[in-house]
């Protein structure tokens, strides 16, 4: 059993401080926002985070203003953060946030159920200070749905959300020690305690961004017995950009790994903008992208195609394992009950390397991939030389496709298309049908020789 401890979980909300106490940690920051603060801007639609009708913005201490789903953020997760909702925008008067007042004149806000987390959502649009062009407008709307369908008016707001200042809001002052939250969610400091924790419960679920495990608290409403929540451990945080290899800490955001990842591997750009959205970015993070070890996990086919490790950490000492031993099974890996993962490293591209990945999905934004591919090639006065070819979606697990590369280094594409049904039996499900699976690697491939012969002429990656 797990021993009762107790404390109470501070954060910011709108500007003031807040205590939270005799609540389970695992309680969905929406519910706590609407049923225990009276805050009903924010919407439940999905409770999935998909329909971003539930937009609260995280700010950072830096300055740094994120959009993110609060209906599958846990109450625990919020300790030492800083929440700002809807009603947090209204000046001390009542006056309308200037993003309010835009959406207001642009006819945008239509029936009103989901203009909260439009407006949230501009709202962190807004801060950032992004170029209001097309691209990243649609990017930023990606993770709010309009059931009214009347996204234009949205968007012609969006193209006026420039010269909005915003000010950095302080999180709580920090703690002096590691709180646990009713005896059952652990928020260690430091790795010492992370490890021995996970040691001591090896039972409970490690939370990190909660993309996955949230839906356990939101959607089914059978939160986890016990949660050890890693994020606030420094040396899962750590981000390291060298001159031949990048690190990231387990617990680093995608949305703070973006502009690394995208500087080293271009190609990475249109594919991460398809990784859920930018509220789900805010939260996720790749590592529990690999612990979570879904086969049709998006980052996976990523790490295996550029040589990624693993460092796995217990109080037993620290290894590293390729990302081609770690996945085991049908979401199971190569971490022993008292390890945790505690950092990935990927080699920077080399000359005359070059890396492209695809995601085939039956929606462009907002939806799991049915298959998923990534290359990196290494040619050498004009030949292939070297190719690591993976794939998700394609088994059990995420995987390289190991005859298709040795056929493409001996005898061309064509052989590698056709060794494909070496390498993969797909099963068949509401995505796709293993035949249809393995036509549409064998077509990725044709699109990276494409690539290859053309560099200059881009293959845009799309939803199939």
């Amino acid at each position: 059993m797990f021993s009762r401890m107790a404390d109470t979980i501070r954060f910011t909300l709108n500007g003031q401080p807040v205590d939270v106490g005799g609540l389970s940690p695992m309680t969905t920051l929406l519910d706590w926002l609407r049923d225990h603060r009276g805050l009903k801007g924010t919407k439940e639609g999905c409770a999935e985070g998909d329909c971003g009708a539930c937009t609260v913005v995280l700010e950072r201490a830096d300055g740094q203003h994120e959009a993110m789903n609060s209906c599958i953020a846990m109450l625990g997760q919020m300790d030492g953060q800083s929440i700002r909702t809807i009603e947090g925008l209204l000046g001390k008067d009542g006056t309308p946030h200037p993003v309010q007042r835009v959406f207001a004149e642009s006819d945008a806000t239509q029936c009103g159920f989901c203009t909260p987390g439009f407006v949230m959502t501009a709202y962190a649009f807004a801060a950032g200070g992004e170029p209001p062009a097309l691209e990243t407008i649609h990017d930023a709307l990606a993770g709010n749905l309009c059931r009214c369908t009347g996204y234009r008016p949205i968007v012609d707001a969006m193209k006026k959300m420039t010269g909005f200042a915003t000010e950095p809001a302080a999180p709580p002052a920090a703690r002096t020690a590691s709180p646990a939250f009713d005896g059952t969610f652990f928020a260690p400091r430091s790795l010492d305690e992370l490890v021995a924790l996970r040691a001591r419960y090896p039972e409970a679920l490690l939370l990190a961004g909660g993309t996955d495990l949230g839906l356990l608290a939101s959607r089914s409403r059978t939160p986890p017995p016990a949660a050890i929540h890693v994020s606030h451990v420094p040396e899962l945080n750590v981000v390291h950009a060298g001159d031949r290899h990048l690190t990231f800490g387990a617990a680093v955001s995608y949305a703070c790994a973006w502009p690394i990842l995208v500087e080293a591997f271009p190609a990475l750009r249109t594919y991460l903008a398809r990784l859920g959205s930018r509220q789900i970015r805010t939260m996720g993070t790749i590592g529990g992208n690999l612990g979570n070890a879904s086969p049709i996990g998006d980052m996976p086919p990523v790490l295996l195609a550029l040589d990624g490790k693993v460092a796995l950490v217990s109080r037993r000492g620290a290894r590293e394992v390729p990302l081609d031993r770690f996945f085991v099974g049908y979401r199971e890996t190569a971490l022993a009950a008292d390890e945790v993962i505690q950092s990935f490293t990927l080699p920077r591209l080399r000359a005359g390397e070059s890396f492209h990945c695809d995601k085939v999905s039956k929606r462009r934004d907002q939806d799991i991939s049915a298959v998923a591919g990534a290359y990196r090639i290494r040619i050498e006065n004009g030949r292939i030389e070297d190719a690591r070819l993976a794939f998700g979606g394609m088994a059990a697990t995420p995987k390289r496709a190991s005859h298709a590369e040795a056929a493409l280094l001996k005898d061309g594409f064509d052989a590698a298309r056709a060794a494909l049904a070496q390498d993969f039996q797909p099963l068949d499900d509401w995505r796709g049908t293993a035949a249809y699976r393995l036509r549409v690697a064998a077509n990725l491939l044709r699109r990276l020789e494409l690539r290859l012969a053309e560099p200059r002429r881009p293959v845009e990656v799309e939803a199939l």
